[in-house]
């Protein structure tokens, strides 16, 4: 799936380079506590935090909330920048802030890191998971930390939105993984959604996606250094890690993506290193694996594992059945699929627009141009602005 969600926000590493925007807003990073979370599967997890962002003002009725929730490999930092000195901004900066598709003149915008989240060596993520202390035993959980889904995200942000007073959202958006969690909100708390988008997104996971997902998990689990989980007071599975990473990035782009960066450095089929020794790798794979080096320094094999399993126990009402569960919805809605999409190809979200139109719903399709793949709905969103902005006026 995206559903995965993944998106090599190292395109520039959160999308959107600074020499791209005129003028970026500084924002905080805060926390959000809550005890003795219930998952959906049926678990305790004694302590919850996760960290969280918010761009303009809250109104005084607090029905001018957008909540934004993000994709497999990225975080609550949607837009703006903690300092000025940052090289990116926020990976959705292009359409939200003053003036833009999802202005923050007009609406409160928040955006809540994931439970589990990837990025959890990054000082800028603040989440529970694998990688975080058991209070029982004082040692980090690894696989004893409990299975979450989709679901149980949604809720941790219910919680945090609760705690502010908010019990109205004037939409949820989100890319990809983001997008599960935007529909599953529509039907789980259609009370709660008045409009909602999901951007290169899907409504359940089929078996294709499901399997795809499990390739994505594989690498780490072969990992020698791996040791079932338990690898916290000692060597990480890096190489695994590495190797998963490549395979995201690969998934969420586009043939004429990759064929460009050959060009760009000099990728020829017959290299002389790759033809005088095996253990040499052709220059596109150096380059990907360079890249995937780099984005694992903050990330967490584990971690990792378990948002591909949120992401194979998705289905939008996490009843079984999709179709039912549509009939739910209450909110607009507005489909994003990307038209070369390899990882959450257009059919997923395509699908579930008939679904919803038989169901009777408000819903519109529109499939996105563009040659960038999955991650045409993260670093190539300011292209489609214009479409978000329409539907949040409506």
């Amino acid at each position: 799936m995206q559903s995965a969600c993944a998106n090599t926000q190292s395109l520039s590493e959160n999308g959107v380079s600074s020499g791209d925007i005129e003028s970026v807003s500084l924002v905080q990073k805060k926390s959000f506590t809550t005890k003795n979370f219930q998952t959906f599967g049926g678990k305790n997890i004694e302590n919850v935090t996760v960290g969280w962002e918010s761009y303009g003002s809250l109104n005084a009725k607090k029905d001018n909330v957008i909540l934004i929730t993000h994709f497999f490999t990225g975080n609550s930092h949607a837009a703006g920048k903690y300092n000025n000195s940052d090289s990116a901004a926020g990976y959705w900066d292009a359409i939200i802030g003053p003036g833009k598709a999802i202005d923050t003149n007009r609406f409160y915008v928040i955006s809540v890191d994931s439970l589990a989240n990837l990025g959890v060596h990054n000082p800028n993520v603040i989440t529970t998971g694998p990688a975080s202390i058991n209070p029982k035993t004082g040692q980090p959980y690894g696989l004893d930390f409990p299975v979450v889904t989709i679901r149980d995200f949604v809720n941790v942000q219910k919680q945090l939105l609760m705690s502010l007073g908010i019990s109205k959202l004037y939409a949820v958006v989100g890319p990809s993984m983001g997008s599960m969690q935007a529909l599953d909100w529509a039907v789980a708390y259609p009370n709660w959604v008045e409009r909602m988008v999901s951007v290169i997104g899907s409504g359940q996971a089929d078996a294709w996606t499901s399997a795809k997902l499990e390739h994505w998990a594989t690498p780490i689990k072969l990992d020698k250094n791996w040791q079932q989980g338990n690898y916290y007071s000692s060597q990480a599975p890096v190489d695994g890690l590495v190797a998963s990473l490549m395979l995201i990035t690969q998934d969420a782009l586009y043939p004429d993506f990759f064929n460009q960066v050959g060009k760009e450095i000099n990728f020829s089929a017959l290299e002389s290193a790759a033809l005088d020794d095996i253990r040499q790798s052709p220059s596109i794979v150096n380059w990907l694996r360079a890249r995937a080096l780099t984005r694992a320094e903050s990330m967490d094999a584990n971690h990792l594992l378990y948002l591909v399993r949120a992401c194979q126990l998705y289905v939008a009402g996490h009843q079984g059945d999709l179709n039912n569960a549509l009939k739910k919805v209450q909110a607009k809605t507005l489909l994003l699929p990307a038209q070369t999409d390899l990882l959450l190809m257009p059919y997923n979200l395509q699908s579930t627009q008939q679904m919803l139109l038989d169901n009777g719903k408000d819903s519109q399709l529109s499939i996105l141009p563009g040659t960038l793949g999955h991650l045409e709905g993260v670093v190539g969103i300011s292209k489609h602005a214009s479409l978000i902005q329409s539907f949040l006026n409506k």
